[in-house]
């Protein structure tokens, strides 16, 4: 019933980060607001599974494959304490949502929604429904590739309500904006504009670079010419074009060293007060 997500410290790492920011959160606006909530839009099952590779006798002694269970983030939102007033998980797959329901059991004074279905319309659905009034939530968006619509961050921007923190998969945008642009598909093609909310993607990322050989100068072949680090500061742009505010990115890398995944927070509350206090608890967390 668990997910299966192999060892890596950048996940660790990402979900310290939540965890310490969730702690931050409810202690700092405890006394101040009596709805604080957590909305986990991509929960899974509340546990990973993490698989140890075998190490082979030699010098040292060697280690059987062994397989470790740790907290998944709606584990870790449940643990946080001072506890969130309602906690809501999102989750598209059916076997997941019936771990949830064994974890939400465990909890029987908590207030735990389960909601099963597309985490753009349950979002859209729940945003919807609410008077975000008197009202703080923290939202975890991690997701499946490319699953968040930009008009969902819209929808969360506009209740200025909601600290979100948002895993963008830079090897997926990677790898969909391939560097030959005629092979970029148009399925493709919409994926990366209704995540990023405009083709402009298309004129910041491809070009004719000019080269200067032999032949004299002249036009190489249209093609990417945007690195990560290039596809992470549109992504960077385009969130500020909309949030307040939006914290310089923590990027996580695999165990070989390669890019994967940047992780933002972005306020949707414009208030100074607001996003001098959320600003300084991550700030903190993601210097640490």
């Amino acid at each position: 019933m668990s997910d299966h997500e192999f060892g890596n410290v950048s996940t660790d790492l990402k979900l310290s980060l939540i965890e310490a920011y969730l702690k931050a959160f409810t202690i700092a606006l405890r006394s101040q607001f009596q709805d604080l909530w957590y909305i986990d839009a991509f929960a899974g099952t509340g546990e990973r599974v993490i698989k140890q590779s075998a190490v082979p006798a030699d010098l040292l002694p060697g280690m059987e494959e062994r397989i470790e269970r740790r907290r998944g983030s709606a584990q870790i939102a449940l643990d946080v304490t001072p506890a969130f007033t309602r906690v809501i998980f999102m989750e598209k797959k059916k076997r997941y949502c019936a771990a949830l329901e064994k974890l939400k059991a465990q909890y029987p004074e908590r207030r735990i929604d389960i909601v099963r279905g597309d985490a753009n319309v349950a979002i859209r659905a729940e945003i919807n429904a609410l008077k975000w009034a008197g009202k703080r939530a923290v939202m975890f968006l991690d997701p499946y590739g490319m699953d968040v619509d930009w008009a969902t961050l819209e929808l969360i921007r506009e209740t200025e309500a909601i600290d979100v923190w948002y895993l963008v998969s830079l090897a997926g945008l990677f790898r969909q904006a391939t560097r030959d642009p005629k092979k970029i598909d148009e399925k493709k093609r919409t994926a990366i504009t209704r995540m990023l909310g405009t083709d402009d993607w298309m004129n910041a990322w491809y070009d004719a670079p000019k080269v200067n050989d032999l032949l004299g100068e002249h036009d190489q072949a249209y093609q990417r010419i945007a690195d990560v680090a290039a596809i992470e500061a549109f992504v960077d742009k385009r969130l500020k074009s909309l949030f307040p505010k939006v914290l310089p990115p923590k990027r996580l890398k695999n165990g070989n060293g390669v890019p994967m995944f940047s992780l933002f927070l972005a306020i949707s509350n414009p208030a100074p007060k607001a996003i001098g206090l959320a600003t300084r608890i991550a700030s903190n967390i993601l210097k640490a």
